[in-house]
Parts: structure tokens; C-alpha cells; sequence
């Protein structure tokens, strides 16, 4: 082995030792400082560790990354639940070279456990997809990370609370009801049966309430419950019994292997994007434009780590997101200042299109009010070309800057009804844009190095 490669991976070495005994993700960094590699850990010093050991064995496509591996950073964890979900997110994100990363084989998203609302009867679902149109208004909980255990634990739920599993359309004014035959869950006392008129609506909402409220506790009290039954069957040598109670109880304790809505693990499936056709027609009469708006890229600031500053670009494509053309830009502008961050990430961003070497999209957004607005058009007045509308869309009321005459903003924003689709459009890119450009501030909690 080359001296200079000995020194390397024994500095590597020497580094990984010293990480906490904690669970975590770990990225491999080449010299320039991209990611090339993400993995988890249930304990980041043994796992990192063992990639620089000089009797390390990693296989024909992790071998060779030792080649170009100068650095590492590691993200700790509050258990190995959120690092499969970070590691996940990761690889989402930064896309690292298939070369050396055994990606996601089936390419499925953690599940979620959805409990319907706008049923008279309540249906309690695991899904992947918690944004289906059937699905709209449920309080979901997770994405939880062991969908055995998920399964298992609704089973054994549902002989407590006696909720419904099942699809049916239930009309609980319908005297055909009272005839109708409930499935075998009924029979064994695991559902109350609402199809067959064995319960009314309000206490069979009251069962699904105290589900819910279960859900959103630590779920304590009926642990020690049956700890309490596992230990007297323990005690009166009903071993069965008690080896049953045992799986219940470590089933229970899997539930809280989960994240929450809004951690930012799984946007792509969580969102419920705006109504595309109505959204773009509204937002084509909204801004006064000749032509249909299919593409529209948002721009977002966000400070990480105190100090640096990175630039968010996405883009809706037919109001849906464009994966694709998302880009991370590491803002080499001196300070913490939003304007100048955001004039320098929309320069580097259209200086071919002000070129004529490509076009824009029907409609630039700028996450802000009109200081954003203008720091942006301050950066597209230096070019050639320009666009065929730039816009901003202000947090809290939502107010949408438009570009004025000559590249300035005009004095009165738009004031919109929350249920204008044109704004539903909008706040989709904008949520977005804000969500890639605060991934690491608000989901992996400390990141050094943001690839451009």
C-alpha cells in the first residue's frame, strides 16, 4: 500500500474512533468535498471505523472508494429508527454515485398509519401513499420505519379499540345495514361492526378517539399494564402466556420508531401538491400572461451551522415537482445577508438563460417579500434577456410581490383568498424550496458540506 494512502486511511482511522457511541448517519467525502458514499450506524465509531481498518473486506464496489475518500462528517441520531429515515433522506437528496452505494433496492417509502376523518365511521389504514385523495383530512402518524412491526402492532390494537379496517362505504342511515353479514373480524372480537349496524356513529368515534389519543402518547400506561400481566404469568409459570405478553410488549415499544408529519423524512409522499390544471390557469390570469405556466422554479435562503449560507433552486413542472432540476448552491457571498445571498444564487442560476443560451421558466418565484423580490431583480437587470415574470411570495399573509416596469417591484402586492388555486400553486413551490433549502438545518441537525 502507497505511504501517502497508509497515512490517509490511518488519520480516517484515528478520526473515527474518537465518535460518540451513538447511532448515526456517516457521509464519505472526496477531495472536493462531495459525497460519495451514506450509511448508517447503530454505533458510528464501530461502523465507521471498520471502512479504514487495514483487515477491512468491503466488497468490489466499496473497496475501491477508499481510493477517493479524504473525509468523513457523521450526523448523530436519537436511535437507529432516525438514522435509516436520515440515511433514506440522504440518498434522496444528494444522489451519491450508484458506484459505490447499494441504493434502496424496491425503492419504497417508510409507511404511515392513517386513521380517516371525513367518514361517519372512521377506517384506520397503513399506507405508503398518505396523500391519496381518499385519504384527505386523516390524521396520520410515522413514517415509521418497521412496517412488520407496524402491521403487527394494528392487529393486536384492534382488539382494543375495535376499529375498522376494511374499505366499505358505510351510510349509517341505510336500513339495509341491519341485514348485512360482518366479516370474521366481528366474529372474533376484534371489530364492532358498523357496516352491520352493531354500533352507532358517536360511540364508535368515541372508540376511534381513544385509538388516537393512545397514538399520540408515549403509550405507558397500557405497557406497564402488560408488564404487569407478562410478570404474573411469569410467576404462575404460564410461560406461553407470558412469552405472548413479552412480543406484545416489544411490538408496542416499535411504535415509537417513528418520525412525525413535517420532519422533513418523506415531502415527496406526505404532500398533497395543488390542483395543477386550475392552479396554472389561475395563476396565468393572476400575473396577466399570454401563455399557459408550466414551469416555475422558486428560490430559497437558508443559514446553516451559524455561519454558512446555501441557496435552494426547485421546479414544478405541470404543478408537480421536477426532482431532477432541483439544485443546492453553497453561497460563496461574504456574510449572512439573505439579499445579497439571493442576488448572487439567481445570478449563477441565469446567466445562461440571460444569455440566450437557454430559456426561463413561465415564472420565477422568490421565497420573501419585496426586499427578496427586489435583490433578485437587481441580479436579472445585469443580464441580456429577461424573464417572462418574477414574483415573491411573502410568509404569514401571503402576500404575492410582482416585478414592475423597468425591473422594480410594484408597491401593492396581491392579496388572495387561502383557497385561490394560483396561491395553492405558489405556496407548493415555495414550501418546496424552503423545505431543500432548510433539509439539513431542520432534518440532519448539523451539515458541513453542501455540494453546488
Amino acid at each position: 500500500m502507497p505511504q501517502a494512502r497508509r497515512e490517509r486511511l490511518e488519520k480516517l482511522l484515528k478520526k473515527a474512533r474518537s465518535l460518540s457511541a451513538v447511532p448515526g448517519v456517516y457521509l464519505m467525502k472526496d477531495a472536493d468535498g462531495t459525497v460519495v458514499y451514506v450509511g448508517k450506524a447503530s454505533s458510528l465509531p464501530d461502523r465507521v471505523s471498520s471502512y479504514f481498518v487495514p483487515s477491512a473486506e468491503l466488497g468490489v464496489k466499496k473497496e475501491p472508494m477508499l481510493d477517493v475518500v479524504e473525509d468523513f462528517d457523521v450526523i448523530e441520531c436519537e436511535g437507529e429508527w432516525e438514522a435509516l429515515l436520515m440515511e433514506s433522506r440522504l440518498i434522496k437528496d444528494l444522489k451519491p454515485p450508484p458506484r459505490y452505494n447499494v441504493r434502496l433496492k424496491d425503492g419504497k417509502s417508510f409507511p404511515y398509519l392513517a386513521v380517516t376523518q371525513r367518514e361517519p365511521f372512521p377506517r384506520v389504514v397503513v399506507t405508503r401513499s398518505p396523500a391519496d385523495a381518499d385519504l384527505a383530512g386523516a390524521k396520520l402518524f410515522g413514517p415509521f420505519t418497521n412496517a412488520g412491526a407496524l402491521r403487527e402492532a394494528v392487529q393486536m390494537l384492534q382488539r382494543v379499540f375495535k376499529f375498522r379496517t376494511c374499505d366499505l362505504e358505510i351510510d349509517p342511515a341505510d336500513e339495509k345495514n341491519a341485514y348485512f353479514r360482518p366479516c370474521i373480524l366481528h366474529a372474533i372480537g376484534q371489530c364492532t361492526a358498523p357496516c352491520a349496524a352493531k354500533i352507532g356513529v358517536e360511540a364508535y368515534r368515541a372508540d376511534v378517539d381513544r385509538f388516537v389519543r393512545f397514538l399520540g402518547s408515549k403509550r405507558s400506561a397500557m405497557v406497564r399494564e402488560l408488564t404487569a400481566e407478562m410478570e404474573r404469568a411469569a410467576e404462575g409459570m404460564h410461560f406461553e402466556r407470558a412469552a405472548v405478553l413479552r412480543d406484545q410488549i416489544k411490538t408496542l415499544e416499535k411504535l415509537d420508531q417513528r418520525a412525525s408529519i413535517g420532519d422533513g423524512f418523506q415531502p415527496e409522499t406526505e404532500t398533497d401538491w395543488a390542483d395543477s390544471e386550475k392552479g396554472s390557469r389561475s395563476l396565468q390570469k393572476l400575473l396577466g400572461l399570454e401563455g399557459p405556466v408550466r414551469c416555475v422554479e422558486g428560490f430559497d435562503i437558508a443559514h446553516l451551522m451559524g455561519g454558512e449560507t446555501v441557496g435552494s433552486k426547485v421546479c414544478f413542472v405541470d404543478g408537480r415537482p421536477f426532482k431532477e432540476a432541483y439544485r443546492r448552491f453553497k453561497v460563496k457571498t461574504v456574510g449572512n445577508n439573505d439579499f445579497d445571498a439571493m442576488r448572487e444564487v439567481v445570478s449563477r442560476r441565469f446567466r445562461d438563460a440571460g444569455a440566450g443560451h437557454e430559456l426561463y421558466p413561465d415564472v420565477i418565484l422568490i421565497d420573501g417579500g419585496p426586499g427578496q423580490l427586489s435583490a433578485a431583480m437587481d441580479a436579472l437587470r445585469q443580464l441580456q434577456r429577461q424573464p417572462p415574470m418574477v414574483v415573491s411570495l411573502a410568509k404569514k399573509e401571503e402576500l404575492v410581490y410582482v416585478q414592475g416596469p423597468g425591473g422594480g417591484v410594484l408597491p401593492e402586492p396581491h392579496r388572495l383568498s387561502r383557497s385561490h388555486a394560483g396561491l395553492r400553486l405558489l405556496q407548493s413551490v415555495r414550501d418546496e424550496a424552503h423545505r431543500f433549502a432548510q433539509a439539513y438545518h431542520h432534518i440532519l441537525r448539523r451539515k458541513k458540506t453542501i455540494g453546488e
